[in-house]
């Protein structure tokens, strides 16, 4: 008879966290505590992301002046950077004069890659004698079509001008300067100096200024990413955008550039998240507080029933907590899984047009032509020869260097680093901003701003962002000898954004009393447009001209 009551009252002390159940205990003199339903759960990210206050009058005559400068200097970039003195410029051009004559999409084969011709060419500066065999360079054929379709009708237009194709680029870069702010906004909405300041990071890093004013896919991509991570972080804030829409810019990225693809894996972790804090929990779901007494307070209970009856109760017990467990925290789960399939079919149909496409060429597995690239491009520096030949140490010290000379400007065919000087300045600005993000706790809390304290889910989607631009980096440098910092410029607003919360900790810190003083983190960023026009005048005319 004690073990009966024992049992019942273990069974009640460890298993009944129901609201309705503790409520019948209540009322039957069981003195327990009570579980209320945790409400928190349930908050929106709308709720964590107030509303943006009025803009400040200098807020547009800033962005616009941000943008306009771009477009003067990429034009400049543009119209006087020499003839195919750009990563892979006459490959992307004869991509799209192949379009421009014959449509889409021409076929990656051997004899595209000729790396004794392509050393001919960039060691003599493109010299006008060499260039008789310019358009066989076809070794980028097999990348997706839809910036090569919109740039073909262009090029029939100006009759091939390629300065006209460099000029579309420009434009199109505009559009990520605009992404960047965007997505700043779209995350620190009450603090606009934040994204202007990333925007002009984006706008005057000079390598990637350079870029930008080249005839290549990297615009368009960059592009796709930046409107992508700005629709992410509003269907985050409030759910405005649709999985779906999430879901078609990933199958527009598809069919622009491989350097995309990674975003398919971000937008999946956003929805689930924003699923895991909005989702509907059940009545009967308890405080985690209350739910560690109750636990403490049965455990407690082993010392006084004999250990037959303890097992046999937690048995019995597990096959009540486990299905409340499953219900509690997997509430909606369907819910999720309608999302993930909205999201997916905009996106596979999209890039199962092109992939289906591939394998019909290229055949099974190839669905992307990177097989039959590797294939041509054979000759190509391997990553593998280059430490066998100086060993692991060495190579380690070369491509931290050399990654980070050519993501800040490293001009040409990887010929011409920036200045020396350059790079000690930059890294006394790295200094500041990584201290910056340091004092500041990384991501900065800006209650005296009126921002919310935590905005944990959109920082991590941007931190993502950047780890998979990273791994991806690393990932193609494993087969590879492709040091070029430019294939980290897809991380770029995450790490314009984080460039701009590091100054800004300072201004913080320093000069917090001054209103002023918050535009001094765009203000820190603009001379780099001043080093934009020098270094064209100064460095990439004169030594990359033949």
């Amino acid at each position: 008879m004690q073990d009966t009551r024992l049992h019942k009252s273990f069974v009640l002390n460890l298993f009944c966290f129901s609201a309705p159940c503790l409520a019948e205990s209540h009322r039957n003199g069981h003195n327990q505590p009570h579980l209320p339903i945790n409400n928190s759960r349930v908050m929106t990210q709308s709720s964590a992301l107030s509303s943006p206050p009025a803009q400040s009058a200098l807020v547009r005559p800033l962005l616009i002046g941000i943008i306009g400068v771009y477009l003067v200097i990429g034009g400049l970039y543009a119209i006087y950077t020499p003839d195919w003195q750009a990563p892979d410029e006459p490959a992307h051009y004869n991509y799209i004069a192949q379009v421009a004559a014959d449509g889409c999409c021409p076929v990656i084969e051997i004899g595209d890659w000729d790396q004794t011709y392509l050393s001919t060419l960039t060691s003599s500066r493109f010299a006008p004698e060499h260039l008789g065999n310019l358009s066989a360079i076809q070794y980028e054929d097999h990348q997706p079509p839809l910036y090569y379709l919109l740039a073909a009708p262009l090029f029939s237009l100006t009759d091939g001008d390629l300065t006209a194709l460099r000029l579309l680029s420009v434009v199109i870069g505009a559009g990520v300067v605009f992404s960047a702010y965007w997505v700043g906004r779209a995350l620190l909405p009450g603090l606009p100096w934040i994204a202007l300041g990333a925007a002009a990071f984006v706008a005057f890093l000079p390598q990637h200024v350079a870029m930008l004013a080249a005839v290549n896919n990297d615009a368009l991509a960059e592009l796709i990413i930046g409107v992508t991570l700005w629709a992410t972080v509003v269907y985050l804030r409030d759910g405005r955008i649709k999985t779906w829409q999430l879901g078609l810019l990933i199958g527009i990225g598809f069919i622009t550039k491989a350097t995309t693809y990674f975003m398919a894996g971000v937008v999946p972790l956003a929805i689930f998240l924003r699923w895991w804090t909005t989702r509907t929990m059940p009545d009967d779901n308890a405080s985690a507080e209350n739910l560690t007494h109750l636990i403490k307070h049965a455990l407690q209970s082993f010392r006084t029933v004999p250990p037959r009856v303890f097992i046999a109760t937690l048995w019995q017990g597990l096959r009540i907590v486990i299905p409340w467990w499953l219900r509690t925290n997997l509430a909606g789960g369907r819910t999720l899984l309608r999302a993930w399939l909205m999201f997916l079919l905009p996106a596979l149909l999209l890039g199962g047009v092109w992939w289906a496409r591939n394998l019909d060429v290229y055949g099974f597995p190839d669905f992307l032509g990177l097989q039959q690239h590797a294939l041509v491009v054979a000759d190509q520096p391997r990553t593998a020869d280059r430490i066998a030949a100086v060993g692991w140490s060495q190579y380690l010290r070369d491509s931290v260097q050399t990654t980070f000379n050519s993501f800040w400007g490293q001009f040409g065919w990887m010929a011409l680093p920036l200045p020396a000087w350059t790079y000690r300045l930059i890294q006394l600005l790295l200094l500041g901003v990584i201290s910056g993000l340091a004092l500041g706790g990384f991501v900065l809390r800006r209650r005296a701003d009126g921002e919310p304290s935590s905005h944990r889910q959109a920082w991590l989607v941007l931190t993502v962002v950047a780890l998979l631009a990273a791994t991806q980096f690393v990932y193609y440098n494993a087969e590879f000898l492709q040091l070029q910092g430019r294939y980290l410029f897809p991380a770029l607003i995450p790490l314009g954004l984080w460039m701009a919360l590091g100054l800004d900790a300072w201004r913080r810190w320093l000069l917090d009393r001054f209103d002023w003083a918050r535009w001094l983190s765009v203000v820190a960023l603009v001379p780099l447009a001043a080093l934009d026009v020098w270094l064209l005048w100064r460095v990439v005319v004169p030594f990359l001209s033949p």
